[in-house]
């Protein structure tokens, strides 16, 4: 009785002891992986000490600053490489002027890995794109009015440039989902874009830097002329497409 006794003593034990043990692999497995974001101009990195001044020329040779830069990710993703997705479902306001909005902490519980793509929404797709429900961005007068057909703003990017006639003007390139009010009934197109940054291997806590090139929304495909876009762009239905094109090539990830 005695010996039975001690081997159910010792098989519980044993099993409660794997049990834990196993919770404990799997627990010091996943690690934290954060994006860094980082700005630039062809190349030449955006600091804070760039901002406001007129020193940037675009791709139709006209000067300009940046002042503003805040623009909206969501749905941030990353596929394995058997097909499976993690969703790393959040929402990221990113202002280029508040440092603590340029990391981002999309998760910490990530299995350490080699996959296939990571992946992102610039902008919220349709789904979340619903006006009033986010209190921060609400906060940060993110919304647009519901005569542009409501929900947010993917982009604010505002600044200063040099026109045909030698003046300084100020610019607002500002990205919404796109909405032709010509008609009798709105017309909507989508103007989100999913941003496929390619493989990534995970293997510790990692900080993988992502840029934005700010000088591609004004290069390709379409070469920008801020003579004669540089503001009232948010009810532009066609400016709006030619923002959607433009932005397929902005972001990129940085290899260390």
């Amino acid at each position: 009785m005695r010996k039975f006794i001690l081997y159910c003593t010792l098989g519980c034990l044993l099993m409660f002891g794997c049990s834990n043990d196993e919770d404990l692999i799997d627990e010091e497995a996943n690690v934290s992986v954060s994006l860094k974001m980082q700005h630039s101009w062809d190349g030449e990195t955006i600091a804070m000490t760039d901002l406001n001044t007129i020193k940037y020329e675009n791709a139709n040779g006209e000067k300009m600053s940046i002042e503003r830069l805040r623009y909206l990710i969501s749905d941030v993703t990353l596929e394995k490489q058997d097909g499976t997705i993690v969703e790393l479902k959040d929402y990221y306001l990113v202002d280029i002027t508040k440092e603590e909005t340029l990391v981002i902490e999309i998760s910490d519980s990530i299995p350490p890995d080699t996959y296939n793509n990571i992946s992102f929404t610039f902008g919220f797709d349709n789904e979340d794109n619903l006006s009033g429900i986010y209190p921060d961005l609400n906060t940060a007068l993110w919304n647009v009015p519901e005569m542009l057909g409501g929900g947010y703003h993917f982009m604010q990017l505002e600044g200063k440039f040099i026109n045909e006639s030698q003046v300084e003007t100020g610019y607002q390139y500002h990205a919404i989902k796109a909405v032709d009010n010509s008609g009798d009934e709105p017309v909507f197109q989508d103007t989100f874009f999913t941003v496929n940054l390619g493989p990534v291997t995970i293997r510790g806590q990692e900080e993988l830097k992502l840029s934005m090139d700010v000088s591609e929304w004004f290069k390709n495909p379409v070469q920008w002329n801020l003579n004669e876009l540089h503001s009232m762009m948010m009810p532009n239905f066609d400016a709006q497409v030619m923002m959607f094109h433009n932005g397929q090539n902005v972001f990129s990830l940085v290899e260390d």
